[in-house]
């Protein structure tokens, strides 16, 4: 069992740990392929996702508007169709509207009680601002990709948010759903994590690449990680 008291800081994944992001995705996504004739069930076109969002981040960086824009042009490929500006536009246009998990803003809240609260995402600085005012939560510190120049899994991103909050990593608890994006890398730089472990279509690994890591405690969801901590 985690110590809670020992830490003062938790970070935090977004995007598929308190954003539901597949959701966010498929109502993004799903409109377009049918524009264009284009079936496929909600798990091939998450997998696809995935796939095609880790190549992007892969290279040399850019914004994340243009890694979703590139996403869709890998779909556009791999289904048989080509994106029209308005299609490329479709998942950076729609970011700022992907819900909260239904337990994400009353945890957070409550957590923000005891804790120092951090976002460490892959993302662009004012995609997440549009984020942050759906949550109500004013966290203590934003890191994001934009401002790292690179995506997690990079170590860099993780050595980042150490330098920005100048405290020790046995003190910064990690929370994230996603093992590619965030347990492998955290763990292997010594850091404590929590896998959020949320009901998904693609059931182990959610939206991501597979990957193995071993964290150090699963939940379900973040109402959860409140009980644990006594908040």
């Amino acid at each position: 069992m985690i110590e809670f008291e020992r830490f003062t800081h938790l970070t935090f994944d977004c995007y598929g740990t308190i954003i539901d992001w597949e959701a966010g995705i498929l109502a993004a996504v799903l409109p377009v392929l049918e524009c264009h004739g284009v079936s496929i069930s909600q798990a091939e076109l998450l997998q696809l996702y995935a796939r095609f969002e880790a190549a992007q981040e892969a290279g040399s960086y850019k914004p994340y508007k243009q890694v979703l824009m590139g996403v869709m042009e890998n779909l556009g490929a791999e289904l048989g169709f080509t994106p029209s500006e308005a299609d490329l536009l479709a998942l950076p246009d729609s970011v700022g509207g992907w819900p909260p998990f239904p337990d994400s803003v009353e945890a957070l809240q409550r957590l923000q009680v005891g804790f120092e609260l951090v976002i460490l995402s892959n993302v662009d600085d004012d995609l997440f601002a549009a984020t942050e005012t759906m949550l109500g939560v004013e966290f203590d510190e934003v890191i994001t990709a934009q401002q790292v120049g690179s995506y997690k899994p990079s170590l860099q991103n993780f050595d980042f948010a150490l330098d920005r909050l100048q405290v020790p990593r046995q003190q910064v608890l990690h929370v994230a759903q996603s093992l590619f994006h965030d347990h492998a890398p955290a763990k292997g730089l010594g850091f404590t994590t929590v896998w959020v472990n949320r009901p998904s279509r693609c059931p182990g690994v959610g939206v991501a690449p597979p990957t193995q890591s071993s964290p150090d405690l699963e939940i379900p969801d973040l109402r959860s990680l409140v009980k644990l901590a006594g908040m």
